[in-house]
């Protein structure tokens, strides 16, 4: 046995053995070295690592070991530090030096953790701390099996420690169980029995330490039921002895006077955390139906059960619950008390922030119950009469939500320049407070003018925030509306999802559109998309929103949108186009067809030519500024082809009708909830589809079924087309500079060649059209380049997230 024993002449009073051989030790000796080991008693374990039991200690107080002498209980050599140790499979482990100083075989309690034939601890209790302690070291649990009681007073005469597997399960009739419980017990013979002694102390008169089962990992060790009872009642004792109170987090072993404490108590966690809660199961006593144990959750565990009738719904209800394991048990204890017996903090999903902490279900009961206390001791008779009234009274009273939607720290110096109508601010105000009542993620703000008048708003409801969150690299701040001079101003954030689908990040109706309005507008954005700004936002040409952009989006590349400047000029240019039909088609190619520079200026000219324009002076204009917005221009800007998408969606103009000033408001925003619902299950049929019908091949090619695997179809198939045109691109010319190797290509029978560049140090490409930095797409000449270098497989810097299966994930 070893022990850290500093003081022979303490211990010899306290363990004495008659059998044991005597050795002298000096007294230098043994404080020089403050360790004695016995070499005699070496301990085994057929399934455990004699290490896991270095940490250990004992004190003799408690527990008593016959037949080891005092003077010879532990012997060492100052210069020979030796330890003979029984390994599971029969070998000896030598330990010397400080490896030596480390084995010991109490703990901090100490309490015998290696039991052994004729070991005495002072109670009952103390024998089963000791097994369950050597237990949870070895990897099993231990559970309380037989007792024998005196007859006389009543007192435990011989007590039965088994191996939680000990033993079989009853068999029962009902066979049909459709889950049937797993099987733990296989009849495992590993136990310890204690026996009364006549000195009051209870003696192992039995000691069966193998097992028929393997042990649990040492990372799994405190799943065990015997660890969970000691680390339990260990902080049991940890909460009675610590008088400084509660720190507001939830504690294992934290002590309540009630169930309804409890909750409040972990109530009040969430609120600062940002979830809700909701009670979850509850034990009752049968005997007086006093709740012996309940369990409070996040209010998203679990899952929502499947029902039948949900096949035929249009529109299913959102799902809210996914599964989150965060929950605290509380269990009643003999003293009456309720203690915290489980405590699981972390979740599975984002919290909801403090701005609208408010809003969860658990926290509204909570505010209520507060404002009716605070009633009752006002003397007041007079309650709310419906949830509106009783969120405005909790947000008015509680000095510690600052939530306010109502941004009057940053209203406008001036009076909007746009009228609203009556009652429209009103209405808009109770609409998006139902939609947050019903979701507390969702957002909206409002910016007043000078005269406290709604002049601004903006809103994102949670749909958006994750699409932003996924695909928010590139934005599109839409605002076709003021072509329209009478049309509701109406302004869209729009992108494009891995489907090259639309999606809308957020929305707002701008009724002044001055550089302080929009300014507000981008820095509400940043804020309900937790503080992520766009990589590259594309907007209308106006100086006044170039601005604001400088100001809110600094770092954020900014570039005209080439499909609002052909808006402009279908609006500008309609008087053409009435008595042409190829007009708007020969102005489209203009605009999107053309890559290069040179195809985009001869295009242009022989547009001119055709229909007379060299005299049209916006069209003059618009080609000064062709930098800012034409394709061919500024390609190093990423844009995911966004043009694609806008082309193709008939969005604003399915808008106009909701657009008009004689419309009512709360339609429109209907209508765009309605939108963004449709075009998230667009996504849905696009994924399943994507799953069930993947893209056909155009050949047996390596590349085309590794991109297949990732990307999505529509993005595949841009890659094919590309992979297609690069069979027919030939190398013409090859020059080297170290590991940079530059290719000129160009296609069979075309003079206009490329310039490719390869690095063969870290197998980068670039290629003078730009086409993978504008689009996130390797373009047909990288291709041929990396076919020529023998590379078969798409490199992955070149294989962006966003246009890929797995870009939700």
């Amino acid at each position: 046995m070893d022990c850290i024993e500093p003081d022979i002449s303490s211990h010899q009073q306290e363990c004495q053995s008659p059998k044991a051989s005597s050795v002298e030790k000096s007294q230098e000796q043994e404080v020089a070295i403050g360790l004695v080991i016995d070499c005699e008693n070496k301990y085994q374990s057929p399934n455990a690592s004699f290490v896991d039991k270095s940490q250990l200690e004992i004190t003799d107080e408690e527990c008593q070991t016959p037949k080891v002498s005092s003077v010879n209980k532990c012997e060492m050599d100052v210069d020979d530090l030796q330890l003979g140790s029984q390994s599971p499979d029969g070998s000896s482990e030598d330990l010397s030096g400080a490896d030596a100083a480390d084995v010991a075989i109490k703990d901090e309690e100490g309490v015998y953790l290696v039991p052994e034939v004729g070991m005495e601890f002072a109670s009952e209790d103390h024998a089963y701390k000791c097994y369950s302690r050597y237990a949870v070291l070895e990897g099993f649990s231990i559970r309380k099996d037989f007792i024998n009681k005196s007859r006389i007073n009543g007192e435990v005469v011989s007590r039965r420690y088994t191996c939680y597997r000990q033993g079989y399960r009853p068999s029962r009739q009902n066979t049909n169980s459709r889950k049937p419980r797993q099987e733990t017990r296989t009849g495992c013979l590993a136990h310890m029995t204690i026996a009364r002694q006549p000195n009051g102390k209870f003696r192992v008169s039995h000691f069966e330490r193998k097992h028929n089962h393997e042990f649990v990992t040492p990372c799994t060790a405190h799943m065990l039921p015997s660890q969970k009872r000691l680390t339990f009642a260990e902080a049991v004792e940890a909460d009675l002895a610590d008088n400084s109170g509660m720190d507001g987090v939830p504690k294992l072993g934290m002590g309540f006077d009630s169930e309804d404490h409890a909750y409040e108590f972990y109530n009040g966690y969430a609120g600062r955390v940002g979830f809700s809660v909701r009670k979850d199961y509850v034990n009752r006593s049968k005997i007086d139906g006093v709740v012996a144990s309940r369990r409070f959750t996040c209010f998203r565990e679990g899952f929502r059960l499947r029902d039948k009738r949900d096949m035929n719904v249009k529109r299913p209800r959102k799902e809210t619950r996914i599964g989150c394991l965060a929950q605290l048990v509380i269990s009643r204890q003999p003293d009456g008390k309720y203690r915290v017996t489980h405590f699981e903090e972390k979740h599975n999903h984002e919290l909801v922030a403090p701005c609208r902490v408010h809003m969860l279900r658990s926290q509204k009961r909570l505010l209520a119950a507060q404002v009716m206390e605070e009633d009752l001791k006002d003397g007041s008779n007079i309650r709310p009469r419906s949830a509106s009234e009783l969120l405005c009274k909790t947000l008015k009273d509680c000095d510690d939500l600052s939530y306010d939607p109502i941004d009057y720290k940053n209203k406008l110096p001036s009076n909007r320049s746009r009228e609203m109508r009556d009652g429209e601010a009103e209405k808009m105000l109770q609409y998006f407070q139902q939609k947050q009542v019903k979701n507390p993620s969702f957002f909206y703000a409002m910016q007043p003018d000078a005269d406290d008048r709604i002049t601004n708003v903006f809103w994102a409801d949670a749909k958006m925030v994750m699409d932003f969150n996924d695909f928010g690299d590139i934005v599109c701040f839409d605002t076709t509306y003021r072509l329209h001079k009478d049309y509701r101003p109406f302004a869209p954030f729009i992108g494009i999802n891995h489907h090259k689908q639309m999606v809308i990040f957020g929305a707002a109706l701008l009724y002044d559109e001055t550089v302080e309005s929009y300014k507000w507008l981008f820095q509400t954005f940043t804020e309900a998309m937790s503080g992520k700004k766009p990589k590259t936002i594309l907007t209308d040409q106006d100086a006044t929103i170039t601005e604001a952009i400088n100001l809110g989006f600094p770092e954020t590349q900014h570039r005209m949108c080439a499909w609002h400047v052909y808006q402009n000029a279908l609006k500008q240019l309609s008087y053409i186009f009435v008595g042409s039909n190829s007009f708007v088609t020969d102005l489209s190619h203009c605009f999107f067809h053309y890559e290069e520079e040179e195809d985009f200026a001869n295009g242009w000219k022989a547009m001119l030519d055709m229909y007379g324009l060299w005299e049209n002076e916006w069209l003059y204009q618009i080609y000064e500024d062709r930098k800012k917005w034409a394709i061919p221009f500024e390609r190093h800007v990423f844009s995911a082809d966004i043009k694609s998408a806008l082309l193709s969606e008939c969005f604003s103009a399915n808008l106009r009708k909701y657009l008009k000033p004689e419309s009512d408001v709360l339609p429109l925003l209907k209508y765009l909830a309605k939108v963004v619902n449709d075009w998230h299950y667009k996504e849905l049929e696009a994924n399943y589809d994507m799953n069930q019908r993947p893209p056909k091949l155009m050949g047996d090619s390596i590349l085309l079924k590794h991109a297949r695997d990732i990307y999505t179809p529509q993005i595949f198939e841009l890659l094919q087309q590309e992979f297609e045109t690069s069979l027919n691109i030939i190398v013409n010319q090859c020059t080297q500079s170290g590991t940079l190797f530059e290719y000129k290509v160009s296609i069979y029978g075309q003079q206009r060649e490329y310039t490719v560049t390869f690095d063969s140090s870290d197998e980068t490409v670039s290629c003078s059209c730009m086409k993978f930095e504008f689009a996130g797409v390797l373009c047909s000449h990288a291709l041929k380049v990396l076919d020529y270098r023998n590379i078969k497989i798409l490199p992955p810097q070149y294989i962006l997230k966003r246009w890929t299966k797995d870009a939700r994930v």
